[in-house]
């Protein structure tokens, strides 16, 4: 005898046992079938966030690598060194010597952009953007009974742009032709008095090089009294082509030096440095890797986004910091005051904080490597997940952060000896504040230190005190908490202070009066 179970299979037994049975089967099977394509689209989905994940750590891990593979390996006729046991918890110190690689790379947000979630946090800021433009609609057709967009600030603040761009002419000239040319003067053959001549005329042109980068933009903002983003056009440029002219002569120059007595060197091809003067880099060499082709639709999305983050700006400062800070300077002054004043600052500057990020650090810096076919597009690394404030500072902006790290704390422990870290980080610390200064003070017109204070003074103790021993989630929180109260400080003292000055305008110009703060005595 067959077992029951085994009958019923075969379609035997009972007609009506087993359509029961096969009406009950039919079910159960359907719902485990709905149940098995859930669990495989889940499944799937796990899969497709591990290999998203692993894909980037793998990634970044092997650009690591490779850099360290090709930093560490020795010159020629050299043997090989040893690897100490502990050489991997100390990979990331800086060692003496240590250049900067290039290699064909995409940017961080261009990789997080493929990942459907971090799609969707791109677009709510386009929806806050959004926001933004249906709010001034409403209130323009509440308050005057029409529908129109005001561009007043942004109108204001790129006033007077032509002349700023005819300024930028004779700047780059100077750049393109002057560096270039003391170069070689230098690698002429090294006999007799004709080197010495050109050693001296070559100095003599980049004298008058720094002086036209200095003396001209700051001539023309201060005569023409240029508004805020013309100036800023101007100073942007003028730092970089002072620091880009000072990499192509710290590169190149140790080669003509070093030539025998009697011969020259060969000077680089005039075309990489003007390939130099225009990619995404302030660290020159005479080749870069290359991508195949331009992918036009990519410069100009990338453009698009760099002008929408302008008018976001535009519409977070006309609607979250004109109508509190303007009329500020005509009350009391009281603590309370400020301390509020600096808490409704903290949300409008983080997000000008990002949109500066986006907009500059991706977005232009991108579409300028696209159109050049540069390959390494690492301007910046996961700043936001930092734990302290020593890799936000390393994180934030390559570009630069690779110029300082090469020049001045590299150049510094060749000059103080290598034991001296604490003086030449001091050192990175200062010129990089100074520098921060001088722009805030160029574009704004005025001079106040806050960048200078929290930048050196607070921002030197926590890249000590937050090191990168702390890498818990809670030293993430600590530290975007005081990024939010550094910008909230930054808008609020500087928007007071713009407003002080136009409000109290001195009665004679003194010293005193253009580098004492305004904002402390203005209460009309």
């Amino acid at each position: 005898m067959e077992p029951r179970a085994a009958r019923l299979r075969k379609g035997e037994g009972p007609r009506g046992e087993q359509e029961d049975q096969c009406s009950g089967g039919g079910n159960t099977e359907k719902d485990r079938g709905l149940d098995l394509v859930q669990w495989t689209r889940h499944m799937e989905a796990v899969k497709t966030q591990l290999l998203e994940q692993a894909q980037g750590q793998l990634r970044e891990l092997l650009d690591r690598a490779m850099q360290e593979a090709v930093q560490a390996y020795p010159p020629q006729g050299r043997p090989l060194p040893s690897i100490p046991p502990d050489s991997l918890n100390k990979a990331r110190e800086p060692s003496l010597g240590k250049q900067k690689i290039f290699i064909i790379r995409k940017s961080l947000l261009d990789e997080l952009m493929e990942v459907q979630h971090f799609r969707t946090i791109y677009h709510m800021f386009i929806a806050g953007l959004c926001i933004f433009i249906i709010s001034t609609l409403a209130i323009d057709f509440i308050d005057e009974g029409r529908l129109m967009l005001e561009f007043d600030l942004l109108i204001f603040s790129f006033g007077q742009l032509p002349l700023a761009l005819m300024t930028w002419v004779p700047m780059f000239l100077s750049t393109l032709l002057v560096p270039y040319q003391a170069l070689r003067l230098w690698a002429r053959p090294r006999a007799g008095g004709a080197w010495l001549l050109g050693v001296g005329l070559g100095g003599l042109l980049l004298a008058a090089h720094t002086a036209v980068l200095w003396v001209l933009p700051i001539h023309v903002a201060l005569k023409y009294q240029l508004p805020p983003a013309s100036r800023c056009i101007l100073v942007f440029e003028q730092v970089r082509f002072l620091m880009k002219s000072y990499s192509f002569l710290r590169e190149a120059v140790p080669g003509t030096l070093c030539a025998r007595r009697g011969e020259a060197m060969r000077a680089p091809s005039f075309s990489s440095y003007l390939y130099f003067l225009f990619c995404p880099t302030l660290i020159y060499r005479e080749t870069y890797p290359r991508t195949p082709y331009v992918r036009w639709n990519y410069v100009a999305k990338n453009f698009a986004q760099a002008l929408g983050c302008i008018l976001y700006a535009c519409f977070i400062l006309g609607r979250l910091c004109v109508p509190v800070f303007a009329n500020m300077s005509r009350e009391p002054f009281s603590t309370r005051a400020l301390v509020l004043s600096i808490m409704h600052a903290t949300l409008p500057g983080i997000f000008m904080l990002l949109l500066i990020f986006f907009a500059f650090l991706h977005c232009w810096l991108n579409a300028f490597a696209e159109m050049l076919r540069f390959g390494d597009r690492m301007f910046y690394r996961d700043w936001w997940n930092s734990t302290s404030f020593s890799n936000y500072y390393r994180t934030w902006n390559v570009v630069v952060h690779d110029w300082l790290y090469s020049y001045v704390y590299q150049d510094g422990l060749w000059l103080l000896g290598g034991r001296a870290r604490g003086a030449a980080m001091l050192g990175v610390f200062l010129v990089s504040a100074v520098v921060h200064e001088y722009i805030f003070c160029f574009v704004l017109g005025f001079f106040y230190p806050v960048m200078l204070m929290l930048f050196l003074v607070i921002g030197g103790l926590l890249n000590f005190m937050m090191h990168d021993q702390h890498t818990g989630p809670a030293w993430n929180v600590l530290m975007w908490t005081l990024l939010f109260l550094g910008q909230g400080i930054q808008v609020s003292l500087y928007c007071q202070e713009w407003y002080a000055r136009r409000h109290c305008p001195l009665p004679q110009t003194t010293f005193w009066g253009l580098v004492t703060p305004r904002s402390w005595s203005c209460h009309t």
